[in-house]
C-alpha cells in the first residue's frame, strides 16, 4: 500500500525498537523509507515512574524503511488537546526478530 496519500499530513510512525515519532510526512519511496519534517519523539514513562513523559525534538529526520512498524495519519485536533507530559503507559517493546 501506498503512503503518497500521506504526503504533508502529520504522522505517527512507530518503529522496530520501540521508537515513538510524530512529524509531517515529506516524502516515502518503494521500500517505505521516510522523510518527515518537525520531528519529535515522544518518551511515555510508566506509571509506577516519577519523571513526566517528554517529547524531544529532532527537525527533519529520516527513517529507513526496514525501521518502520506502522505509519498512521494523526488527527491534530485531538493529538493537542493532550497533555503528553501526564500521559503515561507501559513500554513498547522492540519487533526485531531475533
Amino acid at each position: 500500500m501506498s503512503l503518497s496519500h500521506y504526503i504533508n499530513k502529520q504522522v505517527l510512525i512507530l518503529t522496530v525498537d520501540g521508537r515513538t515519532l510524530l512529524g509531517t510526512l515529506l516524502s516515502t519511496d518503494q521500500l517505505t523509507n521516510l522523510v518527515l519534517s518537525n520531528t519529535i519523539e515522544r518518551i511515555i514513562r510508566t506509571p509506577d515512574d516519577d519523571e513526566p513523559s517528554s517529547q524531544i525534538e529532532h527537525g527533519l529526520y529520516l527513517i529507513r524503511g526496514d525501521n518502520v512498524v506502522i505509519c498512521g495519519e494523526v488527527d491534530e485536533k485531538i493529538d493537542g488537546d493532550i497533555d503528553w507530559t501526564k500521559v503515561k503507559g507501559e513500554v513498547i517493546r522492540d519487533t526485531k526478530n531475533a
